[in-house]
């Protein structure tokens, strides 16, 4: 410490301020300066004996070494070396998570545009379809669905094929918050761990059930909007299938035909149309998962792009798996659907597009009893190929399905090649 030079005046008391009589407010205060010699700036003494105005360089201050001065603002240090290794891994972990945060959104916007959005005009026909007991073509063909949207378009315009859009995401909504509330209560499982029982199964079944009870007057609102035609009906407000629903549960609102089924007789179709297309989606998702992570091969260690691969291979095992939860759910129980269509449709004066011209209506003027005589009737008049009208929209759905998420799968993986 002795050969260090001192940065400050031997005494440092104030600048000689409390033991002044200046300082203690006796006298006159003295001259500018005049504890420190003048000096001019052509003079070459020492500047280590004068006060500086910056604070000095303390040994292990800011991490610097003895010996070291601090870095000037904005300067760049020409010694400095290549970043250390540590550094290098956590850049690229910083740039692999945008990716994959980015790679998310993407591919979970694309799913939901997918479900919720393009396959609306396939659900709006297929519904259409099953409805439509005067019709004698049965739309078994995806060709004759997309002549039939062409025929709707050229007529009412798009809008006639995304109608009711609105009311599915409300009936959504509504499956979803009575979902939550009523296992907040109840105690009853929404989800079924690794290590379930039957009991658990029982009651994530019987809180399915539920939910489906309460959906099922607003379910019968949403059907109406979707399938009746724009031709004699002004379009909906957002909030229509609330107050239809509320109307079907209290009995008020716009008065329906005799042959309005009441919802104790739909709920039970509901209810078991519900249970069994989450029964078959479930068992193929888990399916599906399992056969795809056995088969696939043994992951790299996670850095850097490989984090980003191994995000790839967890989303779209999941994608897949639920597309063919869907599928498989879809098709096995079209004829329970069709059925349950036609008998939440019966009495509330629906008038629908004729799906054999796609530019005139039909009434729908139907007088089944129940379930069972619903399915009998359709045996009897349409035979066994009547379970199954309007089946090409299913056909055109998922095939759209199916492109949209090979493009959006190569558009990720040529996104993962460009950024590694």
């Amino acid at each position: 410490m002795s050969s260090m030079q001192p940065r400050r005046p031997d005494r440092f008391d104030g600048l000689e301020y409390r033991g002044t009589s200046w300082g203690r407010g006796e006298g006159d205060p003295p001259p500018y300066q005049s504890s420190f010699p003048a000096r001019s700036f052509s003079s070459s003494g020492d500047l280590s004996q004068h006060w500086v105005t910056t604070p000095p360089d303390i040994p292990g201050s800011r991490n610097l070494h003895w010996g070291d001065k601090s870095p000037q603002y904005g300067g760049a240090d020409s010694n400095a070396g290549p970043p250390a290794f540590g550094e290098e891994n956590s850049n690229s972990a910083n740039s692999g998570e945008q990716l994959n945060r980015f790679a998310g959104f993407g591919i979970g916007l694309a799913s939901l545009f997918t479900e919720n959005v393009l396959a609306h005009p396939c659900i709006v026909l297929r519904r259409q379809c099953q409805v439509n007991y005067h019709a004698r073509n049965y739309q078994l063909s995806p060709f004759n669905i997309v002549n039939i949207m062409y025929n709707f378009t050229k007529t009412q315009g798009l809008r006639a094929l995304w109608k009711g859009m609105g009311s599915t995401f409300i009936v959504q909504g509504i499956s979803l918050g009575a979902e939550g509330i009523l296992s907040e209560f109840t105690h009853l499982p929404r989800e079924l761990n690794h290590k379930w029982n039957p009991k658990q199964i029982g009651g994530h079944l019987l809180l399915k059930g539920l939910v489906y009870v309460i959906v099922t007057p607003f379910y019968s609102a949403s059907l109406i909007e979707t399938v009746q035609s724009e031709i004699i009906h002004d379009n909906p407000g957002i909030l229509d299938c609330l107050k239809e629903g509320m109307g079907r549960v209290l009995n008020l609102g716009v008065p329906y035909s005799k042959r309005l089924l009441p919802l104790l007789v739909l709920t039970f179709p509901t209810v078991l149309h519900g249970i069994l297309h989450y029964i078959v989606s479930s068992t193929v998702q888990k399916c599906v998962l399992f056969f795809i992570k056995k088969k696939s091969p043994p992951r790299l260690p996670a850095d850097g792009s490989n984090t980003v691969q191994n995000k790839l291979e967890d989303y779209f095992p999941e994608l897949i798996a639920n597309f063919a939860a869907s599928l498989c759910a879809d098709v096995l129980l079209y004829p329970l659907e069709t059925v349950l269509h036609r008998l939440h449709i019966q009495g509330t004066r629906t008038i629908i597009d004729n799906t054999d011209l796609g530019h005139e209506v039909v009434p729908i003027n139907t007088q089944y009893e129940g379930l069972k005589d619903c399915i009998n009737t359709i045996k009897r008049e349409e035979g066994g190929l009547g379970f199954y009208k309007g089946f090409g929209a299913v056909v055109v759905q998922y095939t759209l399905h199916a492109i949209v998420l090979q493009i959006t799968k190569i558009i990720y993986s040529s996104v993962v090649q460009t950024a590694s």
